[in-house]
């Protein structure tokens, strides 16, 4: 079975849950759109967050044979593979006379907000960079590292003039990047960096297009597929970009969404999102509340995903 988030919030009687939902979509283009297949459902004792899946490696091909003859033998590869759902969120404090105070502010839903952007910059994380804590979580650079589908640009995008000598050059590096794909990309995934050299690439070639979602958001799009800023991620002693730049060398990474390609994994039911807020009407001065996403993601199709990597934005 396959779930969205909007359709998580339709099975939700609760109408602070389906604010809930409606933040964590609102706060990620990614997590409003993917799709998860929430089927997990943990061993004896609850202690496995487990998913097996079957990834197509490489796919089947087609010939021709003349008269008498024999088709080459010729098989699709697979590798059966498994990852685990991490559980991510945070909690907030508060004193219920701050909220009780706070008037239209409303002290709660600032926090729940601050912690839902949080845990979505978090789970950006982990879909590019991956973690081992919790369980193996793979992200797409080490999905996509050593495989054909790991492109390495050879173009400067480092200023304006070059900018303007190498938009063809670049532009020519997108069309092959992006052909390696079965199907259009559903997203384009990038640094904020990379977002205004590839803006102003796709505006010089006439692919740059800017709509509004059903949540007032701006949506910029490359050749009709959205570019999304990965944002960034606080580690507990800085802020850094999710997809990095280094030795200014950044990359993209292109995905399609989708059970058969790029996807989040969850528990059974429609609780990849719960939220658990106080009330305010029981004892006890300092209210706790707390914010979880439960999820993972997998790429069941190598073609489904692609990256270009060092790409030339900045000087060393």
């Amino acid at each position: 079975m396959a779930i969205t988030l909007a359709e998580a919030k339709i099975g939700m009687a609760d109408k602070v849950d389906q604010q809930i939902v409606d933040m964590f979509r609102r706060s990620s283009l990614l997590l409003d759109q993917m799709v998860f297949d929430n089927v997990i459902s943990p061993g004896t004792g609850g202690s496995t967050l487990t998913y097996g899946y079957i990834q197509l490696k490489s796919p089947s091909t087609a010939a021709v044979r003349t008269v008498g003859g024999e088709y080459t033998p010729g098989e699709a590869k697979k590798e059966k593979k498994t990852a685990n759902a991490i559980i991510m969120g945070g909690a907030f404090q508060m004193d219920r006379v701050i909220q009780n105070t706070a008037g239209a502010a409303n002290e709660m839903a600032f926090q729940a907000e601050q912690k839902i952007k949080a845990t979505a910059n978090y789970f950006h994380n982990l879909v590019i960079n991956g973690t081992s804590e919790g369980g193996t979580f793979d992200g797409l650079k080490k999905l996509l590292s050593g495989t054909a589908n790991e492109l390495t640009s050879a173009v400067s995008l480092k200023t304006s003039d070059e900018l303007d000598e190498n938009y063809n050059a670049f532009l020519d590096e997108m069309d092959s990047f992006i052909s390696i794909l079965d199907g259009t990309p559903s997203m384009l995934l990038m640094n904020r960096s990379m977002l205004v050299k590839l803006r102003s690439i796709a505006r010089r070639a006439g692919y740059y297009e800017r709509t509004q979602d059903d949540f007032g958001r701006t949506v910029e799009t490359y050749a009709g597929v959205p570019m999304v800023d990965m944002g960034q991620f606080y580690n507990g002693e800085t802020v850094e970009d999710v997809v990095a730049t280094e030795s200014g060398k950044t990359a993209i990474y292109a995905v399609s969404l989708g059970l058969d390609g790029f996807h989040g994994i969850s528990p059974m039911g429609d609780g990849v999102i719960q939220a658990y807020l106080p009330d305010l009407n029981t004892p006890g001065a300092v209210k706790t509340g707390e914010v979880e996403l439960v999820a993972g993601v997998v790429l069941k199709n190598t073609l489904k995903a692609a990256v270009l990597k060092d790409i030339a934005i900045a000087a060393n």
